[in-house]
């Protein structure tokens, strides 16, 4: 229990933190790491990517826009971005 006086005046707040945020909710899970491109594409089915990542393509491919934009998810598998583009295991 914390008080604090507000202003210099006689009003006083009393907080209690425990009641505020329970403990452990602040803590997110952390972000799986996949093997491979199997692994990751039975959860996201055309790939992950870094916000902002566009799918960069050779010839007359079409770029993948339907992946999932999941920064922690790709920070934790910039392994399987073969190409470098931000994408990890873009999947058409």
């Amino acid at each position: 229990m914390k008080r604090i006086a507000l202003l210099g005046s006689t009003l006083a707040l009393t907080v209690s933190l425990s009641a505020v945020v329970p403990v452990g909710a602040v803590d997110a899970a952390p972000a799986a790491r996949y093997a491979n491109c199997k692994a990751l594409n039975g959860k996201y089915r055309h790939g992950v990517a870094r916000p902002g990542a566009r799918d960069s393509v050779k010839g007359r491919a079409k770029p993948v826009r339907t992946f999932t934009v999941n920064r922690a998810v790709y920070q934790r598998n910039t392994h399987l971005d073969r190409d470098r583009d931000g994408v990890a295991c873009e999947k058409r």
